[in-house]
């Protein structure tokens, strides 16, 4: 998996090329785990992941000890097929997975 970094004061963008899945999902976390401390705010920029399966939801809603307790998590780019899962997601498990956090910007837009 490829995974292009960028940092720009406390906020990383992190944009993986591929699919996100339990084969790529230890790359990605690495990819996490690399960012210097003092970033407070991940991006993860999915224009380039055409699917992504519930490796994706580990991912995005890893615990706070694993990201980092003071950091944010944000998305960007998501797909159908991804987004779908989100909502799948959240469905299912509504106390345990709240997508808001991650696009909070994007529901308030959204209609009705």
């Amino acid at each position: 998996m490829n995974v292009t970094t960028t940092i720009d004061g406390t906020r990383a963008s992190l944009t993986p090329h591929g699919d996100i899945d339990f084969d790529t999902l230890s790359s990605l976390r690495a990819a996490v785990d690399a960012l210097p401390e003092h970033v407070t705010e991940l991006q993860w920029d999915l224009r380039h992941t055409t699917f992504m399966d519930v490796a994706g939801l580990h991912l995005l809603f890893a615990p706070a000890d694993r990201v980092g307790a003071a950091r944010t998590t944000t998305v960007t780019g998501l797909h159908p097929q991804a987004l779908r899962l989100l909502l799948l997601a959240t469905d299912v498990h509504p106390t345990a997975i709240d997508v808001s956090r991650l696009f909070p910007d994007t529901l308030n837009t959204l209609p009705g």
